[in-house]
Formats: structure tokens, C-alpha cells, sequence
């Protein structure tokens, strides 16, 4: 088993209060279904974000990245099938799957 981080990008944020809790409903059920292998549900990210480069310079911005999950699959295949249910995917959003491995 390795861990996953699924990176997400792009897509909408819900408006009204009512597509705000429909969202929120798709999110937890999302995570129900994929119980133990859902290690960090993670968190949208707000848009502020500095980048560093390696000669130390310092700029406002990043990626576009918008948040991110961490699971637990037994292959790179199996976290992208659990990926395919994620509800980012329904405000138009992409999911990047990374394997990690451990250095520490």
C-alpha cells in the first residue's frame, strides 16, 4: 500500500447556500465510500500563495491549484479509481493522482 495525494485545479466554488450544502453532502459522501483508505480529506486552498524559487527569490502566486486529499491504494490504478468519484470533478475541476513514497 502507498499513499496518494490527489491535487486538485481549476473548477467552481458553490454560491447559493443550497449548492454550498449539496456540495458538502457529495464531500462526505464521497469519503464515506472510500472509508480506511481516505487518510487526510484535506482542504480547498484560498488562492494566496508565494512561490519560492531555488535561486531564493520570492513571488506572489503559485499553481493553480485549489486543493488537495490524501489516500491509501494498493496501486497507482486503484487511487485513480477512487479518484473518479471525487465531487471536484462535478464543479469542473481535475484531479492530479501522485504516488508518494517515504524518504523519512
Amino acid at each position: 500500500m502507498a499513499d496518494y495525494v490527489l491535487l486538485y485545479s481549476g473548477g467552481s466554488m458553490p454560491e447559493t447556500e443550497e449548492e454550498q450544502a449539496a456540495v458538502m453532502q457529495a464531500w462526505t459522501s464521497w469519503f464515506e465510500t472510500m472509508g480506511p483508505a481516505l487518510k487526510d480529506g484535506g482542504n480547498p486552498f484560498t488562492g494566496q500563495a508565494t512561490t519560492i524559487s531555488g535561486d531564493g527569490s520570492i513571488t506572489d502566486g503559485a499553481a493553480s491549484a485549489s486543493g488537495y486529499s490524501i489516500i491509501e491504494a494498493d496501486s497507482l490504478d486503484a487511487a485513480v479509481d477512487l479518484a473518479k468519484g471525487c465531487p471536484v470533478l462535478q464543479g469542473g475541476a481535475k484531479v492530479a493522482v501522485y504516488e508518494t513514497f517515504k524518504v523519512m
